[in-house]
């Protein structure tokens, strides 16, 4: 049997080597960026981990920040670093290249970095908000009632 390319990470594995493309590394992930978006991501990492207590993991082709649940990402590519940004509001600013509602309460903001200057106010600001964001109570939704008895229509007396 001839050497393969696995069709996840379209690495080529050699016959009888062992390969796990999902468990992957932060390192694994931008070991092949150039210089100025490995300080770009430097910068990124630094910046959420002054944040305070949180989980950082890789995952397939993202690198997730959370507390409870995640609240940014980031996905290495080939000239930029798509950041995802987890916020319960819509931001307009000149950064934000897209703006998608996964639900009702939380709204993702996609970011291109491609240099470590890119990564300060608004884009940290934000960072802090999506950070904080989870301290905030869920909020409730408002319950309607339905009646259980429909309503009856009083006749009028004949006279």
């Amino acid at each position: 049997m001839a050497d393969r390319q696995c069709h996840h990470c379209r690495q080529w594995i050699a016959q009888g080597e062992p390969h796990d493309c999902w468990t992957t590394t932060e390192a694994a992930l931008t070991q092949d960026l150039p210089e100025g978006l490995q300080e770009a991501w430097e910068r990124l990492r630094e910046t959420a981990v002054s944040f305070g207590d949180q989980g950082r993991y890789a995952s397939g082709t993202a690198i997730m920040f959370s507390r409870r649940v995640c609240y940014f990402f980031v996905r290495p590519k080939r000239n930029f670093l798509e950041v995802c940004v987890i916020l319960g509001r819509a931001v307009t600013a000149p950064q934000v290249r897209r703006v998608e509602r996964p639900s009702k309460s939380k709204v993702r903001h996609i970011i291109h970095v491609t240099h470590r200057d890119q990564v300060e106010a608004p884009v940290t600001d934000w960072l802090q908000e999506a950070y904080e964001l989870q301290d905030e109570p869920p909020a409730k939704k408002r319950m309607t009632r339905s009646r259980s008895k429909p309503r009856r229509r009083l006749k009028k007396a004949r006279v």
